[in-house]
């Protein structure tokens, strides 16, 4: 056996250098195994793009060693793009109870589910994936049923923390399973990849039964007022805690948003979620009580444009209202590039007279710097893998290792698609497999690339010019044309003479073609799009888009 063959791999396919698209391939000799498979919200410059999956042509390529996706719990971020890449990669998904519930309500959206075989795995039980061994450890999150995975190889065992913070006192279920933590640190472990999205931030993060400390004061200082919280979807303890403070304060609770809905509905089916008898009512029952004793939990805390409370600030919404005296909380922090969103709809809320709370009502699902520091002083691993964040994320928690005493060679900032080989003796970066964004636009699954986008935004900018023309079948005479029309380049009745001497340009390049009998047409819409184009920006600086079409008759 050569030496490489004794080595892991650890290939990031996604997620590093930014929030989102979380997922890495693990590879000894003939198996793999990919940890969570996670989607990104798209950049402002795609335009008109839903969501961004990963590429996965390494899997592809590899498809006959893939044992498995093991999936460290159900945000978005780490399962959104299950049911895009499952066409591809059909293999068995392993995740705890409430992870798997999430994941098969999208595979039923997909019609995927009689095809799709998946196990639930609890906490501390192991599962084997070719030469692979994964114990899934008990952490906390934002959302229930958070793992951490302990990942055994012939190489050694490597630590992959998932998204985790440190709560002594959850809402629900048990705390972090430190001592798990300690137990493999003794028998010494090869690699830690944790969580860095608040690795900038000192000191601790708070539990988050202090939110919950939050809504009591909340509750008990607007007891006339009607409430409405925007929290994330996903995050249950916090509609728990909601629900709690409302039956404590005989309020009724309406959940607004398909993705809240969703979520909550599969959380009490699995037992997640306890809802006292007569608390939930449905939104159409919601004329039948009086504002203050309602409350209603809805998406759109981030601001997203189609979400529920955009819809009710806009007006647009077909059920809400927001009256003067309603009570706006949002119980999350903008996720970074969305503050402008938030802020809109927080000026939108303001304008029709309601309150708006946003300081205060929210705790982060993540570790800071004081978590971290615990799970590197526990497992001690000899080499650190900073994983879920972009650049300074990774950095801050780089600059943490080193403060334990991780020699800098030993810790690894690494960029998806890069290759880590590593055993016991050493480990380097020995080279880059193919990845990247693939876009989903409506029912398109990567038909929209660069080039399709280069063109939106060129659009969007610029606006077209269609010119059109009728030529003879054969004698290649002008029949009628060319006529010119405009889209998002000028307002057209303000600038007809523009759009005239625009027309008389293009007839003179097209007559000038004719007289020298050129016969191709692509070389006359060619000649008709550079003059046209000359012309354009000469008047104007400006380059919209110039689509020559020829018709024949």
């Amino acid at each position: 056996m050569n030496n490489t063959d004794s080595k892991l791999k650890i290939i990031p396919l996604g997620g590093l250098e930014q929030i989102g698209m979380n997922i890495t391939a693990f590879e000894y000799g003939d198996s793999i195994l990919v940890v969570d498979c996670g989607l990104a919200f798209p950049d402002d410059d795609m335009l008109g793009i839903d969501l961004v999956i990963p590429d996965v042509s390494y899997l592809k390529d590899n498809i006959s060693k893939v044992k498995g996706f093991v999936i460290t719990h159900g945000h978005e971020d780490h399962i959104g793009a299950l049911p895009y890449i499952l066409r591809d990669i059909n293999v068995p998904i392993y995740a705890t109870k409430l992870t798997i519930g999430l994941i098969e309500h999208k595979l039923e959206e997909h019609d995927l589910l009689r095809t799709t075989r998946r196990k639930i795995v609890r906490f501390g039980q192991s599962i084997s994936l070719g030469c692979f061994r994964v114990e899934f450890i008990k952490t906390n999150h934002s959302i229930q049923d958070a793992a951490a995975l302990a990942i055994y190889s012939p190489a050694g065992i490597v630590v992959h923390t998932g998204d985790f913070k440190v709560d002594y006192t959850p809402v629900f279920g048990d705390a972090i399973d430190l001592q798990r933590f300690a137990e493999i640190g003794r028998r010494g472990v090869l690699a830690l990849m944790c969580d860095s999205t608040n690795a900038e931030r000192p000191g601790f993060t708070m539990s988050e039964r202090t939110v919950g400390r939050t809504f009591d004061t909340i509750f008990s200082e607007h007891r006339n007022e009607r409430l409405i919280i925007a929290t994330f979807a996903s995050n249950v303890d916090r509609v728990q805690q909601i629900i709690n403070c409302a039956h404590r304060f005989g309020r009724k609770v309406v959940v607004e948003g398909r993705s809240m809905v969703n979520i909550i509905a599969t959380a009490s089916e699995l037992g997640y979620l306890n809802i006292p008898e007569n608390t939930l009512i449905d939104i159409n029952q919601m004329r039948s009580y009086p504002d203050e004793q309602m409350v209603l939990v809805t998406t759109g805390s981030q601001g997203e444009s189609m979400a529920a409370l955009s819809r009710m600030a806009a007006d647009i919404h077909k059920k809400v209202t927001i009256r003067p005296g309603d009570l706006i909380v949002f119980s999350s922090h903008p996720i970074p590039g969305n503050e402008k969103a938030v802020s809109n709809v927080i000026n939108e809320l303001c304008e029709k007279g309601a309150d708006v709370i946003f300081q205060d009502v929210h705790v982060s699902g993540h570790a800071c710097q004081e978590e971290i520091k615990l799970i590197y002083s526990l497992v001690k691993p000899k080499y650190a893998i900073p994983v879920h964040g972009e650049y300074r994320h990774l950095k801050a928690q780089a600059a943490i290792a080193g403060e334990l005493g991780i020699p800098q060679e030993n810790v690894f900032i690494m960029k998806s698609g890069d290759v880590l080989e590593l055993d016991s003796e050493s480990a380097a970066v020995s080279g880059r497999v193919e990845t990247g964004g693939v876009m989903v636009d409506g029912l398109g699954v990567g038909d929209v690339g660069n080039i399709v986008l280069r063109d939106r935004q060129h659009l969007s900018e610029d606006g077209i010019i269609v010119v059109v023309m009728t030529l003879e079948r054969h004698g290649n005479t002008l029949l009628s044309g060319p006529d010119i029309v405009s889209r998002g380049f000028v307002y057209v009745r303000e600038s007809e003479d523009l759009m005239d001497e625009a027309r008389l340009v293009a007839e003179e390049a097209l007559t000038d073609c004719l007289n020298r009998h050129v016969t191709d047409w692509s070389k006359m819409k060619t000649t008709i799009r550079d003059a046209l184009g000359s012309f354009v920006w000469k008047r104007t600086q400006r380059r919209p888009m110039i689509l020559p079409i020829i018709m024949e008759a």
